[in-house]
């Protein structure tokens, strides 16, 4: 498969998502873009599907995410090369919505920028207790030491790590949150913990450890924020660089472990222990439900409202019952697109299928083969979730957990062992994989439909047929009867800047849009203004037909071919009603692109004022 081009995917993106002015924010997470937009709306979704290195896009939690894979950072590198979203990590403001959905997106923007460095951590130190188990070093070498810093002290000094992505998201001053959180690790208070009798200015004070803690510190960086932007309203310009920190900090340090820290370690403690319970004691019920819903729960963007209860266990008691069928359900989803793989006689779905395989099993990201595979094709998806409900129940009832936050794993497995059954364990997630891979292998699913072209080589046979190699294509005519224009005067960037490829604009006088080559439909969009023709040589052509007409969601198109179709030079391919289009305030400028120029010697348009359906717009060397 051809590399994306994530520099030329940027531009095309950023359009179609309403241009730099309707994104609020922008971030990234391990497979998906994140946009939290001023108007969805204007986001033209189903554009933003066809292009090369979008998976699918999900509007969940808030934001408007579009799925990407692992080289997701890529692309947000590029975004933030070409607009001024890359120099902040999240606006201030959050997204509309309900509630929940304000909540969780809360929560994401905190976390993310943390995630990785916690998954990467975490893995040392379930490394470090395989290798402490099979007595490969022992616990109290000055090796085991080191190494355990390296992998503990993200977790050990959480809220000042914390600090810095609140302070971005409620506006505050980072070296001030830093400092404040950095009092609540501070070592004398760390002792304080343990003390009997604690006052500030008389005051008793209700003190806990607040070293891995989360609500604390963002509860304390969102009030510093408010007190900031108070303060520098009310004091004087030639005073407020130095007076504005120290009263901040003398403010914020006790009231933080007066009030804001009792009350949210309180509240941490109650929902963490309101979980603990239903694993204790319905433990089969709770492995059952993440198991079976936790990929739900990524699709939607609510795992990131359960992920600060697993690190908040990681404190207290010390590991996440929550964890461990989480194994079972990432696994079982894995081996469903492992299955698809095995048992698809799509090539295109085989080449997806496995890689995501793959990175589910082996890294734990799923989202690339979720919405790529599992989703798209239904049954998979639910044959993960039977068995990730099946595996996960068995781990529950083992009583495994995880003393340290991995991504769901092969490779993390080692972050499961020294809690409960860990045999059990083992065996339940072995469970989920077979369950779900048997199921997808027995069962099947219903193949996607090939192009015609493909079909014909697999034909009974294709192999003795003595067929001529197909004539090289040389030439493009108008798709339509019109006035052609160069590319460059398209009033759409992303056409005129030929990102997308060499070709030209007409302007129609006629509303029968046909084949400007022959070959194969590979796409027809739904709306009916859009197709991709293919041909036999190799030569890959876009018939665009309106500018942002995809918003009229079909009104006004009537399509004349379907994906899969062969159509010969002058075939129509769409009629249009361009009297609707124009009432409508669309551009009926048709766009007609070589996509594949690059790949070619020579792609030539030859723009001459008036044509029609037989008049050569584009000349093709190969």
């Amino acid at each position: 498969m051809a590399k994306t081009d994530y520099a030329a995917l940027a531009p095309r993106l950023l359009e179609q998502v309403g241009g730099e002015a309707n994104i609020s924010s922008m971030s990234h997470c391990a497979t998906r873009m994140r946009f939290v937009l001023k108007d969805e709306s204007k986001a033209a979704t189903e554009s933003i599907k066809e292009l090369e290195g979008v998976v699918t896009v999900v509007p969940a939690g808030g934001q408007y995410q579009v799925i990407i894979g692992n080289d997701v950072p890529v692309l947000y590198e590029e975004l933030g090369r070409i607009t001024a979203l890359g120099q902040q990590d999240e606006a201030p403001q959050g997204p509309g919505g309900n509630f929940l959905d304000r909540a969780i997106a809360l929560v994401s923007a905190l976390i993310n920028p943390l995630i990785w460095t916690m998954a990467g951590a975490g893995l040392i130190k379930a490394t470090l207790a395989l290798a402490a188990t099979l007595h490969w070093t022992g616990a109290d070498s000055t090796t085991y030491t080191i190494l355990n810093a390296a992998g503990d002290s993200v977790f050990y000094y959480l809220p000042i790590v914390l600090a810095i992505s609140a302070a971005r998201r409620f506006k505050a001053n980072e070296i001030t949150s830093v400092a404040i959180a950095g009092a609540l690790v501070y070592p004398s208070i760390v002792d304080l913990a343990s003390a009997a009798h604690v006052t500030f200015l008389g005051i008793p004070v209700i003190m806990a450890n607040y070293t891995s803690s989360l609500l604390p510190v963002i509860v304390a960086v969102w009030v510093q924020g408010l007190l900031e932007h108070w303060l520098k309203r009310v004091l004087p310009g030639t005073i407020r660089n130095f007076t504005m920190p120290m009263i901040v900090l003398a403010v914020m340090v006790p009231l933080t472990l007066l009030t804001i820290g009792p009350v949210m370690t309180w509240l941490s403690s109650s929902i963490s222990g309101g979980v603990q319970w239903l694993f204790v004691h319905v433990p089969w019920l709770g492995g059952a439900v993440m198991g079976a819903m936790w990929q739900v729960f990524v699709i939607f963007g609510i795992h990131w409202g359960l992920v600060p209860i697993m690190l908040a266990d990681l404190k207290d008691p010390g590991f996440s019952l929550m964890m461990a069928p989480l194994f079972a359900a990432v696994l079982a989803q894995s081996a469903a697109m492992l299955g698809v793989m095995i048992r698809t006689r799509n090539a295109k779905l085989r080449r997806l299928a496995g890689p995501a395989a793959l990175s589910g099993l082996l890294a734990g990201i799923t989202e690339p083969g979720i919405y790529g595979v599992n989703l798209p094709l239904k049954r998979p998806f639910v044959y993960g979730c039977v068995g990730g409900a099946v595996g996960g129940a068995v781990a529950a009832v083992a009583s495994g957990a995880t003393s340290v936050f991995v991504f769901p794993s092969i490779i993390g497995l080692s972050a499961l062992l020294g809690h409960g059954n860990v045999a059990l364990v083992f065996i339940g997630i072995a469970v989920a994989v077979v369950i779900s891979l048997t199921l997808t292998l027995a069962l099947g699913f219903t193949e996607p439909a090939e192009p015609a072209e493909a079909k014909a080589q697999e034909a009974p046979g294709a192999a003795e047929d003595d067929t001529v190699p197909a004539e090289p294509t040389t030439a493009a005519c108008a798709p339509a009867v019109g006035t052609a224009m160069p590319l460059e005067k398209v009033a759409d960037p992303v056409f005129s800047s030929g990102a997308l490829g060499s070709g030209v604009g007409i302007l129609p006088t006629e509303g029968r849009v046909v084949a400007p080559v022959a070959g194969t439909v590979v796409t027809a969009m739904d709306s009916g203004h859009a197709y991709g023709i293919k041909t036999d040589d190799g030569v890959e052509v876009l018939i665009h037909v309106g500018l942002d007409t995809v918003n009229l969601k079909g009104e006004g198109f009537s399509p004349r071919v379907s994906a899969g179709q062969r159509v010969d030079r002058g075939d129509p391919l769409v009629d249009v009603d361009l009297a609707a289009v124009r009432e409508a305030g669309y551009d009926p400028t048709i766009i007609l692109v070589v996509t594949n120029t690059a790949s070619l010697t020579a792609v030539v348009p030859v723009v001459d004022g008036e044509v029609t359906t037989s008049t050569t717009v584009i000349e093709i060397d190969h």
